[in-house]
């Protein structure tokens, strides 16, 4: 059973696979193994992205656990995840539209057992490793900028960091763009911030209860509750920051392409349209 739809895999692959560059054989005398195609190997990946497996239990016959190692420290170098997510946001912004006036952005703590660069002591996991995540989305809820830190990193300095990975993915932002925050932004020093980049906001103020005020910023907890669906996420074991990164963007690019498939099928047709509302 594909951990994928095929709707969604194909058009993932399809991606992907413009942007890798073409491999050339340089062993002296051409004698060694044959290289694994890097459809085989991006089916691997997406196997542990999903179901969040260590590289030996999804190894096959046909695609060894170091291969696929060896295979994502290259793609993510070579910031592969990054530019795909960012042409599954151009077709969204072609097909629907992102609604870049109104951005969300918040933090998600989840566990990082094996430590790493981007790994540190968690709050509220009996202070063991843990990751955060900081994400910003549009209107909508789709994922625009992703910013990875330690656990133990609070959410209010990694706001300009998430808005400029955000800006890098989608170019310019509108003249005028309103961000809706929770309370744990709320402080002179974000204010201050956004003034600089003349952005407007909407913070959540402490010692109110957050469901009268959730306001706007309900769409980056959804998102991060789809990313939370990736197994990979929930337990990462990756201890390369840059490895890790590739995954964030990687799952964002399956959640930007499942939200434009799902808003596109009543008002588009192609080829291997998905004929079930719920993509999996």
């Amino acid at each position: 059973m594909p951990v994928l739809p095929s709707c969604l895999l194909e058009a993932l692959w399809d991606q992907f696979a413009v942007l890798l560059p073409e491999h050339v054989d340089t062993h002296p005398l051409g004698c060694h193994n044959p290289r694994i195609p890097d459809r085989v190997v991006f089916e691997h990946v997406i196997a542990a992205l999903v179901h969040g497996s260590g590289y030996e239990r999804i190894a096959t016959s046909g695609c060894s656990d170091r291969t696929i190692r060896r295979r994502v420290r290259y793609w993510a170098q070579l910031g592969r995840a990054e530019q795909v997510h960012a042409l599954a946001l151009e077709a969204y912004d072609r097909m629907i539209g992102l609604e870049l006036g109104e951005l969300s952005v918040d933090g998600c703590i989840t566990k990082a057992p094996s430590g790493g660069e981007a790994a540190g002591r968690s709050p509220v996991d009996r202070g063991k490793q843990g990751l955060k995540r900081s994400v910003a989305t549009e209107a909508a809820g789709v994922p625009l900028g992703i910013v990875s830190a330690g656990a133990n990193r609070h959410d209010s300095p990694l706001l300009v960091p998430t808005l400029e990975a955000a800006k890098n993915q989608v170019g310019e932002l509108p003249e005028h763009v309103n961000v809706s925050l929770d309370r744990g932004y709320d402080g002179h020093r974000t204010r201050a911030a956004l003034g600089e980049l003349g952005f407007t906001a909407e913070i959540a103020r402490k010692g109110v209860p957050a469901p009268i005020q959730a306001g706007k910023r309900w769409v980056v907890e959804r998102s991060h509750a789809w990313m939370n669906g990736f197994g990979k996420l929930r337990r990462c074991t990756e201890k390369r920051s840059r490895i890790v990164d590739f995954y964030l963007y990687l799952s964002a690019a399956i959640v930007t392409l499942r939200m434009l498939m799902r808003r596109a099928t009543p008002l588009y047709r192609w080829d291997n349209r998905p004929t079930t509302k719920r993509l999996k």
